[in-house]
């Protein structure tokens, strides 16, 4: 007894009849979107409705680019580690010459500061650029958002690292928290008739 349910396989199926209960015929399915229906035409794959976004589109390569350079930083740390043979582990400075380089140094301390001064920025970052990029605003000003912040954060870093003269970071820092306000004036904005 067939259960009322289950699409027919793509043998019985006639061209044109409705595939998984969703009302539209193959072809439509296959012309909303190239992804609908899979290449043996007998699943519906997710619609990739987030990658028809142009805002998320251009977040998504700003964040990409942010995340990438957090892995730099987290390699530049690494190597002025073994470089100024300062380890945070006694084990690791048992194998790179004995526990007195278990110990902190001021330039690794930097590296670190730098880091974690990314993620304390980066992380709210992906948060509200993802929801902003939602609310549908114009492509043009979304990219400026995402733009600034990404070169904010470029410099800011560029500047802790390279110990660049007062008050260059923190113009850096300044500059790349105005969009992250806007963004969240615009989310709260949107949201509040929700609350």
């Amino acid at each position: 007894m067939p259960v009322s349910n289950c699409p027919d396989p793509p043998s019985r199926r006639k061209p044109g009849e409705a595939v998984f209960g969703t009302g539209q015929s193959l072809p439509a399915a296959q012309a909303r979107s190239p992804l609908a229906v899979s290449a043996a035409g007998d699943r519906a794959a997710p619609s990739p409705k987030m990658m028809e976004n142009a805002v998320f589109m251009s977040f998504t390569f700003y964040s990409t680019i942010l995340i990438l350079k957090m892995y730099v930083i987290a390699i530049i740390t690494g190597q002025v580690r073994l470089r100024k043979k300062a380890f945070a582990n006694p084990e690791d400075a048992l194998r790179n010459g004995g526990l007195q380089y278990y110990r902190e140094d001021p330039d690794v301390e930097r590296c670190r500061r730098a880091h974690r001064n990314d993620m304390e920025n980066i992380f709210p970052f992906l948060f509200l650029g993802a929801i902003y990029s939602l609310l549908d605003p114009s492509p043009a000003v979304a990219r400026i958002h995402f733009f600034i912040f990404c070169v904010g954060r470029i410099v800011h870093t560029i500047a802790y690292l390279l110990r660049l003269k007062a008050p260059t970071r923190s113009v850096a820092y300044s500059v790349a928290q105005l969009p992250c306000f806007s963004m969240a004036l615009q989310i709260l904005l949107a949201t509040t008739p929700y609350w």
